[in-house]
């Protein structure tokens, strides 16, 4: 049981997987941030597309 113990310690498999979680993590909250601090002209450039189309397709 000791040895066991030892192994699972020092097993460093899964490492990896919670490293390019957190860097996921990480890049989801500054997209997060982004997209809240441009908002406002994010919605105006999306209203004038929406105005265009429409009026494209009267």
């Amino acid at each position: 049981m000791k040895t066991f113990l030892k192994n699972f310690l020092a097993d460093e498999s899964g490492q990896s997987l919670t490293e390019y979680a957190l860097i996921i993590a990480l890049v989801a909250i500054a997209l997060i941030a982004t997209i809240t601090l441009f908002k406002d002209k994010l919605l105006t450039i999306f209203n004038d597309i929406n105005s265009s189309l429409s009026s494209a397709g009267s």
